[in-house]
């Protein structure tokens, strides 16, 4: 069998490989049902979903035929540094500083990955990013995410 498009087969087997292994290591929670989920019920179904795609994409990468064979370029590591260590400050400013603080840090230091930045559009987005996310997980969910940083909640 011909790879006829080298980073659909790629980022395929990528989807793949993530969507099993979250899959697997949602089976070490308890799953519960539908009307009661469980912690492994959530991540089962998204690392399922995601092998799923994965293994779409795959299919198209052996099956569609491309012009150039789709190869893969360099890798590029300065967007490739910013979005990972945007993770990792969400990571670790949000128990610090709290949502309304970290969220916004996070989505500047990634909007800074591309290769345009307009300060408006990041504002923009960051206010509502922090909207949605307090609306969803602090007031819909119920959890006990720290909205504000410690020194100014109390």
């Amino acid at each position: 069998m011909k790879i006829k498009s080298q980073r659909d087969f790629w980022s395929g087997l990528m989807f793949v490989a993530a969507g099993l292994g979250f899959a697997w290591g949602a089976t070490l929670y308890r799953f519960g049902d539908s009307a009661h989920p469980g912690p492994g019920f959530f991540p089962l179904g998204l690392g399922l979903l995601t092998a799923l795609i994965g293994a779409v994409i795959l299919f198209n990468a052996l099956s569609v035929e491309r012009a150039d064979g789709d190869t893969i370029g360099a890798i590029a590591w300065r967007p490739l540094g910013f979005i990972v260590g945007a993770v990792l400050l969400f990571g670790w400013l949000l128990p610090h500083l709290g949502l309304v603080v970290a969220l916004p840090l996070v989505v500047v230091v990634a909007a800074l990955a591309g290769d345009e930045f307009h300060a408006g559009e990041v504002v923009v987005n960051a206010i509502v990013l922090t909207l949605l996310c307090w609306a969803i997980f602090i007031r819909g969910l119920e959890l006990t995410i720290p909205l504000l940083p410690p020194f100014i909640a109390g």
